[in-house]
């Protein structure tokens, strides 16, 4: 394994910090955001949380490290993985494609296996994976490959034991704004439900169209969503709104959970979104823990209520109790 190091800035939210992107094997990634910082960032605040680490059921079968696409950046080739676990039986089941957040900068798939491997024993396949990070390409490369591995989800269901009629996706902060920018599209109608974890639904408002514009002109680093966007709404506006969900809500569009931190910005575009889809009919639900960090989703005593939430909804969409 080849590893080297290479300075830069990380944004994460609205602020910046000095970090490192470390290239492993012809992949560069930043290392800014992970678990345990992330815990005792939070344990400042809540001394009370515990983070949930990744513990395999012994009824559930684990194939992990898939290949399902390979990419070629300025470093060489990229494998996109992706991990799948499902219940150790011979039976076929829905599936869940998890994406991790991250601030589309950082971030990896292992950050959604615990939750992956709980959702596997209430029935589901799921499959955390792995897509391409601004230390790599900006928008919209990410987003391509997330489309590419729910048609490689559809096309290999067969191998894994997969109902490929019964697709969701989850995410959670920028993963939560891809699950939810995709299922919105959605134009093969392959995606059944969408799980939002605080993730926004609009990068068009005028909070962040602000923040950009004022980094921009103060000659600031600007915010991580400009970033990956490719600049301020004034030079990327075609960007902004193609990147935004509700630019796509229509009859194709899958249900939508959504479950939600009592951080608001992090519900940007939620309430449009819902009046948009119940226009044309499509369920939607809210869950929102009061008094949460943003990444409620890692720690205890908000991960196992999560669970039931996402599994709640996706019997009532994808095992058709509702």
């Amino acid at each position: 394994m080849k590893t080297y190091l290479i300075f830069a800035i990380s944004l994460l939210s609205t602020s910046f910090t000095f970090s490192q992107t470390v290239v492993i094997d012809g992949v560069p990634r930043d290392t800014s955001f992970a678990l345990n910082t992330t815990y005792q960032k939070e344990l400042r605040y809540r001394p009370y949380i515990e983070p949930v680490r990744a513990s395999l059921p012994d009824n559930v079968l684990a194939n992990e490290g898939v290949t399902y696409k390979t990419v070629e950046n300025a470093w060489g080739k990229h494998e996109l993985k992706m991990n799948i676990y499902r219940p150790n039986d011979g039976k076929e089941y829905p599936v869940l494609m998890m994406i991790h957040g991250g601030g589309w900068n950082s971030g990896n798939l292992g950050l959604q296996v615990p939750m992956a491997q709980q959702i596997a024993t209430k029935g589901y396949v799921t499959i955390p994976v792995e897509y391409r990070l601004i230390p790599e390409a900006l928008y919209p490369a990410g987003v391509e490959d997330l489309e590419d591995a729910i048609e490689w989800i559809y096309n290999n269901a067969g191998r894994f034991g997969i109902d490929k009629e019964k697709i969701a996706v989850s995410g959670c902060s920028a993963g939560g704004q891809l699950a939810m920018l995709i299922g919105m599209k959605n134009a093969s109608g392959k995606i059944r439900a969408v799980i939002n974890m605080d993730g926004i639904s609009s990068f068009v408002t005028d909070e962040s169209i602000n923040r950009a514009k004022q980094a921009r002109n103060s000659n600031k680093p600007l915010p991580i969503d400009a970033i990956w966007l490719g600049g301020t709404y004034q030079e990327q506006k075609k960007n902004w709104e193609e990147a935004s969900a509700l630019y796509w809500i229509s009859k194709n569009s899958a249900p939508v959970c959504f479950i939600n931190s009592s951080i608001p910005r992090f519900h940007n575009g939620r309430d449009e979104a819902i009046a948009l889809l119940n226009k044309y009919g499509t369920y939607t639900e809210i869950h929102t823990f009061e008094d949460t960090p943003h990444p409620y989703w890692f720690f205890r005593p908000w991960f196992d209520p999560t669970i039931e939430y996402m599994t709640e909804f996706m019997n009532k969409i994808l095992k058709n109790k509702r």
